[in-house]
């Protein structure tokens, strides 16, 4: 039953951290966007939130991708006259995301994601081994 623990556990870690991936992923491509009207606000920035729930079939806590937010920090402001996107006073906003920021997290997701696939991996072994044990 150990063994179901632990490829539940890092099977929900996946998928979380998948999720976290995606909105990191969507948040680098929106990175030099502008608004689509004169003035308006740009993409704005998301951050991911996880939660930890419990699965009562196993009774064990397994994390899940929780809310996304919006990051509430201000908009990058460029003076750029000719910008369709500008304002009256030819400012245009830039979205909230740092790239440097986000491929950070990126990476820092990826290797999370890393650590629960080798629990995958490390369990499958685990479970081969006992039945070759079972099977002599």
């Amino acid at each position: 039953m150990d063994f179901i623990k632990s490829l539940t556990v890092a099977a929900s870690g996946l998928r979380a951290q998948m999720g976290r991936m995606r909105v990191i992923s969507e948040n680098i491509a929106n990175a030099d966007s502008v608004a689509q009207t004169p003035g308006g606000d740009p993409y704005r920035r998301r951050i991911v939130t996880f939660n930890s729930e419990l699965d009562r079939s196993l009774g064990v806590q397994v994390p899940e991708l929780g809310r996304i937010q919006t990051d509430s920090s201000d908009f990058l402001v460029k003076h750029e006259p000719g910008n369709p996107a500008a304002d009256a006073n030819g400012d245009v906003k830039y979205p909230n995301v740092n790239t440097l920021v986000e491929m950070t997290d990126l990476r820092d997701a990826q290797r999370s994601y890393e650590a629960n696939l080798n629990v995958i991996t490390a369990t499958r072994r685990m479970i081969q081994r006992t039945i070759d044990i079972i099977k002599t």
